[in-house]
């Protein structure tokens, strides 16, 4: 029990780090909170620079990557009843980003995060949902739709194709990863449904002006 709470809260810390509201930040100077989306995730770090919102992907990615790398190094020799474990810091480094303690609790949506916690469980079903995004993105030019579809297909494509060490409790935990980014997503599913959610490559609201149904102060 005390390596869980370890596990833990070394999950949430490396979770909660902000790459992408502290690279605009310290780059820019500006509130990423205050443009856009007011998400502090890549896709509205890219609307401010490109370069930063790939490096906000990639270091959201091995956050979570390495919340999960910690477990199985801690529980190296239990073999495949290592997976819960990983599955747990996975969630927890996801919880982490959605809700970082040094952001009053106002984080991102947690899909990069998810990917590189994912990946180091089950890579395969990571590699489809990923190409499942990238189609459902170029055919219809809506992040948020690729993000919402592969993330729920992902505990689906998991169970069907296995690498999570067949634990139920790891595909559960895992399975309550992916409806949290979804439950994040709930603005954008309405906005999806209402035909208002902005398209990719679609000019976004100017700085301190966020996107609707957003809020414009970042408390």
């Amino acid at each position: 029990m005390a390596t869980l709470v370890v596990i833990a809260v070394a999950s949430y810390l490396l979770g909660s780090i902000p790459f992408g509201y502290l690279l605009v930040r310290i780059f820019h100077g500006e509130d990423v909170r205050l443009s856009g989306s007011g998400n502090i995730g890549a896709t509205n770090v890219a609307r401010r620079s490109p370069a930063m919102g790939v490096s906000t992907l990639l270091l959201d990615a091995l956050k979570g990557a390495a919340a999960v790398a910690l477990a199985a190094h801690v529980f190296l020799g239990a073999g495949p009843a290592r997976y819960p474990a990983m599955s747990f810091a996975a969630l927890v480094a996801v919880i982490g980003h959605m809700f970082p303690v040094w952001l009053r609790f106002r984080g991102g949506k947690g899909v990069a995060t998810g990917l590189g916690s994912f990946v180091m469980i089950a890579p395969k079903p990571v590699l489809i949902t990923a190409a499942l995004f990238l189609v459902i993105v170029v055919a219809f030019r809506y992040v948020s739709l690729g993000s919402i579809v592969s993330v729920a297909a992902f505990p689906v494509l998991a169970w069907r194709i296995g690498e999570y060490g067949n634990s139920n409790i790891a595909l559960a935990l895992m399975a309550c990863a992916s409806a949290l980014i979804i439950w994040k997503h709930r603005q954008n599913i309405h906005r999806l449904v209402s035909g208002t959610e902005n398209r990719f490559g679609r000019n976004r609201p100017a700085t301190g002006a966020p996107e609707p149904g957003t809020r414009s102060n970042p408390r």
